[in-house]
C-alpha cells in the first residue's frame, strides 16, 4: 500500500518529502542502501550483498505497493531518496497477522535532524491503521542512538541474539531484539 505523502521540514530549511517508493524507485532504492551500508556498520546487508539486485528490488517494491498491510515510508529530498523505512507483515500465516516487522536506514547526512523521528511516528500510525497490533525489529547492540529512537516511540527489548552479525573485520556485534505493542 502507498501511504499519504506528507512533508517535513529539517532543521536546514530543506524540505523532505515523505511518500511510500515505488518499483519505479527501484534504482534510488539500490542506491540509497548501498550507500547507508558503506556509512555505517549498522546495517544488516552490505552494499556487495544479493538483495541489491534491481529486479528483486523491484518485485519487493510492487509487493509492498500491492499490499494491504505492509507499506514503505521513505524520504527525498528533490529527487534524491535520503530515507527508507519498510513496514513488514511477519508472516502471511493466519496466527502471524497481527505482527509486523520494520527496518529502517537514513543516510548518515540527514541524521540527528528529527527525520527517523518523523518518519517512526507515520510508519507507527499506519502500522496500527493497517490493524497491526505490534512492531517488531533487530538493533546492533552498539547503536545506541537508534535503540534511543525506538524506545522514544515505545519499543521495549526482549531478547538479545549473541554474534548475531559478524564484520568484515571479524568481530561480533550482538542483536537486540524489540518489540512495540500497540495498547
Amino acid at each position: 500500500m502507498k501511504i499519504k505523502e506528507q512533508q517535513y521540514t529539517l532543521p536546514t530549511g530543506e524540505i523532505v518529502t515523505i511518500k511510500s517508493a515505488g518499483p519505479e524507485d527501484a534504482e534510488k532504492v539500490k542506491l540509497l542502501r548501498e550507500t547507508t551500508a558503506r556509512e555505517t556498520h549498522f546495517m544488516a546487508r552490505e552494499p556487495e550483498d544479493g538483495q541489491m539486485n534491481i529486479d528483486r528490488l523491484t518485485e519487493g517494491l510492487k509487493m509492498f505497493e500491492e499490499s494491504d498491510k505492509s507499506f514503505m515510508v521513505n524520504a527525498y529530498i528533490g529527487d534524491e531518496l535520503v530515507g527508507d523505512l519498510g513496514v513488514a507483515l511477519l508472516r502471511p500465516h493466519i496466527k502471524y497477522l497481527h505482527r509486523a516487522y520494520l527496518g529502517m536506514s537514513i543516510l548518515q547526512k540527514c541524521t540527528g535532524m528529527g527525520l527517523g523521528s518523523a518518519m517512526m511516528k507515520i510508519a507507527l500510525e499506519q502500522a496500527k491503521a493497517n490493524g497491526f497490533e505490534q512492531v517488531e525489529l533487530g538493533v546492533f547492540s552498539d547503536n545506541e542512538r537508534a535503540q534511543a529512537l525506538y524506545k522514544k516511540f515505545g519499543f521495549k527489548e526482549y531478547g538479545k541474539q549473541p554474534r548475531a552479525f559478524k564484520l568484515q573485520d571479524g568481530t561480533y556485534r550482538d542483536e537486540i531484539i524489540m518489540v512495540n505493542i500497540f495498547e
